[in-house]
């Protein structure tokens, strides 16, 4: 395992001058020896110390400033395998809240380029599968979670991005822990992304107005504000989520979030695995870095590319790949896991708006995450088991299995 060690003044604009180490599944497993192992990496070893130094034993890592690291002392630990891994620390970003009008630019577009390159036979085009009704978005329509008895009641979820408006009426009287890991920002959205995926994801049965948007809408939420009201976030503040969000019983963790890496990180692969290993399903989303017009189908970037992670891609309403989302990259783990609904979706959004219609792998995230808390409710089925209920129970779409995986996520058959 080679140490990257960048001095701060030559790390690219995504990084921020610290390290991410990885602790051994031992040191994991015993925080006062990976409090002992740090202490001879920095002196200062314990979470929210002066020189800025974490450590989350939960998840067995360590985020250290550069210059507050021995980093002889961490190749040291790397060779005897006390330290599996280190790596800089990224910053990650929201991974949705593309307009409609966008949309309609970029198909636009493509319908120019196509006709420029070919001349194609006149065929009537696929028209939707589902739209928006006055009692259901096409989203909940074409997963079926409105058609089953399960709410998500008993299940938490953790929904880890801007945060949740927590003056939103549709959420008054739900069982809802929220906190912030953004310094300086409370647990507030002031952004928006966040209340979206959580609403998705956990909205209300019958909201104010308008149609039903959400899924598991009994299921206990937990709002973690790891990106700021920006959109944007660092490693350790989404790692103090993560570790939050399983110290609080999450069930289900969503995440809309990530940076355009097309390789592994250890970092996420070992927190993902440790998570399965406790009963924690971690879901990500893929990414909306491809630009299909054009002929670029993206990849999936970090954390949605580590093999423990879930990653959700996104089609629109007529059962097609999106334009943006991400196709499977090359990377071990780096595929595409399972879709769902990512385009116009219509879900909460902060007052006074209270609602807006955005697309991005971000929106078809917490469909997943939604209907995982309904399968985990019928079958109690957690981590991997979990995993393996999902992708089994989606419906095969006739796609690429890099676009889509296992196909589109459908809730629990109705028995």
């Amino acid at each position: 395992m080679q140490l990257r060690t960048d001095g701060p003044t030559t790390w690219p604009d995504q990084l921020t001058g610290r390290l991410v180490l990885v602790l051994s599944d031992d040191l994991h497993a015993d925080p006062d020896a990976a409090r002992t192992a740090l202490a001879e990496v920095t002196g200062a070893a314990e979470e929210g110390t002066a020189d800025g130094s974490l450590l989350f034993p939960r998840l067995g890592i360590a985020v250290l400033p550069v210059e507050a690291t021995d980093t002889d002392a961490v190749t040291a630990m790397i060779a005897d395998r006390r330290i599996v891994a280190a790596e800089p620390e990224r910053v990650h970003h929201v991974r949705g809240a593309l307009s409609e009008e966008y949309l309609r630019g970029f198909a636009d577009a493509a319908a120019f380029l196509h006709g420029q390159a070919v001349d194609p036979p006149v065929e009537e085009a696929a028209g939707p599968v589902a739209e928006d009704t006055d009692e259901l978005t096409w989203g909940l329509q074409v997963t079926n979670a409105a058609t089953v008895a399960e709410s998500g009641a008993g299940i938490t979820v953790a929904i880890l991005d801007t945060g949740l408006d927590l003056e939103h009426p549709d959420f008054a009287g739900r069982d809802v822990l929220a906190e912030s890991f953004v310094e300086g920002e409370t647990a507030q959205d002031g952004n928006g992304h966040g209340t979206h995926c959580a609403g998705t994801s956990c909205g209300a049965l019958l909201p104010g107005t308008g149609r039903r948007y959400g899924v598991a809408h009994e299921a206990r939420i937990l709002a973690g504000k790891v990106l700021s009201d920006a959109g944007s976030g660092t490693d350790a503040e989404i790692l103090a989520g993560m570790a939050w969000a399983i110290e609080n019983g999450a069930h289900v963790i969503s995440m809309s979030l990530g940076a355009d890496v097309d390789e592994v990180s250890t970092v996420y692969e070992t927190v993902g695995r440790r998570a399965l290993a406790a009963g924690v399903l971690v879901i990500a989303a893929a990414g909306n870095n491809a630009d299909r017009a054009s002929g670029d189908p993206g990849f999936v970037g970090i954390p949605a590319n580590s093999p423990s992670i879930m990653a959700v891609a996104a089609v629109d309403n007529a059962l097609d790949i999106a334009p943006f989302s991400a196709r499977s990259s090359g990377v071990e783990g780096g595929q595409v896991d399972v879709a769902g609904p990512g385009v116009d979706v219509y879900s909460s959004w902060p007052m006074p708006e209270r609602y807006t219609t955005i697309s991005g792998t971000s929106m078809a995230t917490p469909h997943v995450a939604g209907i995982a808390a309904l399968w985990a409710q019928r079958s109690g089925a957690r981590g991997e088991a979990l995993w393996g209920a999902l992708v089994r129970g989606a419906s095969r779409l006739p796609l690429p299995s890099d676009d889509v995986g296992a196909g589109l996520v459908q809730a629990p058959p109705v028995v």
